[in-house]
């Protein structure tokens, strides 16, 4: 009997639902944080911080052990140390002489649990047996974006029913989700990532490649292109609505994840006509484009307009250089698709900080930081001009071999 692996499938669609809990739900509770415990606000922030900052050292790290423990169990890990985490949050801030610290270990340890999915979840789908990969990368990255609209639309509508002093019961339920997923990854069939013949390049001979490194700069550049503007996407609302900062902080990022899922749906439908890299180069014109509606219009419905423009172009880039990567650098493996994964977030703390430098320097004007980060798009085109000239050259020296 041939393994099913749709059940695969469904249970990496999940695992990236629950990568968006996990870095979403506690941002959604840092002003109970600060009434509840005391704690002031820049302390609070820090978990944000914390949480990205654990992420990226476990995607530098799990190339050496996720192949000796192999995909399944790193998998199952990863959704128990996600669940652990949010689960401690309901205990670790009430016992532990400083709330604040015991705040810092349960996302230490669900961040461990996030950083592990990030890495695992898109070679475990690239693995799977499908008439075209590059669909089913855009679609299971589309399940981040759903993920985050419904931890946000769900713990709204849990707050204004119960109130937010109930908070740890929906903690628990959302724990529930990893835990289920966890379970279900230990009886899905996972295919190898490679094939029986092929060994997997060690991490030295990736970085002797040079389409290893274009896939770098474009992973680098679909992060900070991503959350360069998303991060802002709060500040947008406002003022484009005029509405107070909390609904602000609903309007702004929802827009912006509903327009990159819906990209990437779409993508996952068209996948078969359009190859990725074409799509990524029309994607990061109009992100371009963008930008500079938001930095230079005049009217701050446009800025917003621009937020959701943006958020639509860049739906595509992260898992269509994913895509590109897995099929033109055989044997990546593991290390491959962990190394991405650093670049990408590299690129998700650095987009941010660029824009926050930029727009201080200016007087706090966002726009003047969002207009210095049109390089980020600039360069992604770069890159993708780049591959394709080096796909070219591959391709000529074959056909005079």
């Amino acid at each position: 009997m041939k393994p099913n692996y749709q059940h695969t499938m469904y249970a990496c669609f999940l695992g990236y639902i629950v990568q968006a809990v996990v870095n979403n739900f506690v941002p959604l509770l840092f002003v109970m944080f600060q009434n509840h415990y005391g704690i002031p606000l820049s302390r609070i922030t820090f978990l944000v911080t914390f949480n990205f900052g654990l992420q990226l050292l476990i995607d530098l790290c799990s190339a050496g052990f996720v192949e000796r423990i192999g995909y399944r169990w790193s998998a199952v890990a990863a959704h128990f140390f996600a669940a652990a985490g949010l689960l401690l949050l309901l205990i670790l801030p009430d016992v532990m002489p400083d709330p604040f610290i015991g705040l810092l270990l349960a996302v230490m340890v669900y961040a461990i649990g996030g950083g592990l999915i990030e890495v695992l979840i898109s070679p475990i789908v690239e693995a799977c047996p499908s008439p075209n990969k590059a669909a089913a990368m855009s679609l299971l990255h589309s399940f981040y974006c759903w993920g985050h609209v419904a931890v946000v639309l769900l713990s709204t509508a849990f707050f204004a029913c119960f109130g937010i002093e109930h908070w740890k019961w929906l903690a628990a339920c959302w724990a529930i989700l990893p835990l289920a997923n966890g379970l279900l990854f230990t009886r899905v069939p996972i295919a190898p990532l490679l094939q029986e013949d092929e060994t997997g390049l060690s991490v030295k001979q990736l970085l002797c490649s040079r389409l290893f490194w274009i896939m770098m700069l474009l992973m680098v550049c679909a992060g900070a292109s991503e959350q360069a503007v998303s991060q802002w996407a709060s500040a947008f609302a406002e003022q484009g609505l005029g509405v107070s900062k909390t609904l602000g902080d609903l309007a702004g990022p929802m827009l912006f994840a509903v327009c990159m899922g819906t990209s990437r749906m779409l993508y996952s439908r068209f996948a078969g006509k359009l190859a990725p890299d074409t799509a990524m180069l029309a994607s990061g014109v109009l992100c371009g484009v963008s930008y500079l509606l938001i930095a230079l219009s005049p009217y701050p419905i446009l800025a917003l307009a621009g937020c959701g423009i943006c958020g639509f172009s860049v739906g595509v880039l992260w898992p269509g250089t994913f895509s590109i990567a897995s099929k033109t650098i055989r044997g990546g493996g593991t290390a491959l698709f962990a190394l991405l994964a650093l670049a990408g977030d590299l690129g998700c703390a650095g987009g941010p900080t660029l824009v926050g430098k930029i727009a201080g320097f200016w007087e706090d004007r966002i726009q003047a930081g969002i207009l210095a980060a049109l390089c980020f798009p600039v360069l992604l085109l770069v890159g993708l001009l780049l591959y394709r000239h080096s796909m070219q050259g591959h391709a000529k020296e074959h056909a005079s071999g």
